[in-house]
């Protein structure tokens, strides 16, 4: 809670708009830090820690679970970023939050609204190596929209045919962070890194075939990146890089 807030709640109090007993019943929700609902307990505190909620992972959760723990999230937040939702789940949702925005491309849902990016702030950049690629990397791009920074995509830019990705050199060196998401042999992510001076966060794919391993190859090809700025998150794990290109970019 702000300081302002608090303020707003005192003076509620002593001018009568609010009694005694629903401004504590008030403070005691907000300043507890987690939430028992029996089948998940809630971190509220997150948002104080990191700067955004906790993330629903609905994938595995039943509807009613989602819809309860999103409700939580929300009496204390003004937005909660739900990812790899069913449409099963999507539609109770909608029951509820109508006006929800859903990415059916990522199965990522926004319930609430994102700030807005900060003046003068910088960018991230999400690169897919092709056009299979592109769930994760959207997932990535509506997860840091939803932080309030400024995103942009470009996409099936693998290394097959490289004069794609040389042409956009220039756009790349003015991301502050760029997010790479790529399956193969997983090479995009070292030739971004030998590109630019920002930090580059590969996302490995388990786009390919029997030799992928199911992402292990670029997984591994990743990891063993010459170049010196590449860091790498788990096989399709958009939105960790996602959080960490937006605790970069500031």
């Amino acid at each position: 809670m702000q300081k302002e807030d608090l303020l707003a709640l005192f003076n509620a109090v002593s001018s009568g708009q609010c009694s005694a007993a629903a401004a504590a019943d008030r403070l005691r929700l907000i300043m507890a830090p987690a939430e028992d609902l029996g089948h998940a307990t809630v971190d509220h505190d997150r948002v104080r820690r990191c700067g955004f909620p906790e993330v629903i992972f609905a994938e595995g959760k039943t509807a009613e679970q989602v819809v309860q723990i999103a409700g939580s999230i929300l009496k204390r937040s003004a937005l909660v970023f739900i990812t790899r939702t069913p449409q099963t789940t999507v539609t109770a949702l909608q029951e509820v939050w109508p006006d929800l925005e859903h990415k059916p491309a990522s199965r990522t849902v926004l319930i609430g609204t994102a700030p807005p990016p900060r003046p003068g702030a910088g960018s991230v950049m999400v690169v897919a190596a092709g056009t299979s690629d592109l769930p994760v990397a959207e997932e990535a791009c509506h997860t840091i929209r939803a932080m309030g920074v400024g995103v942009e995509l470009l996409a099936d830019v693998g290394v097959a045919g490289l004069h794609r990705l040389l042409k956009h050199t220039a756009q790349l060196r003015q991301a502050s962070a760029i997010v790479v998401v790529a399956g193969m042999e997983g090479a995009l992510a070292s030739v971004v890194g030998g590109l630019v001076s920002a930090p580059v966060i590969a996302v490995p794919s388990p786009v390919g075939y029997g030799a992928g391993a199911g992402g292990i190859t670029p997984l591994l090809g990743m990891l063993n990146s010459c170049a010196a700025n590449v860091a790498v998150v788990n096989i399709d794990n958009g939105v960790g890089a996602a959080v960490v290109a937006s605790l970069i970019n500031g």
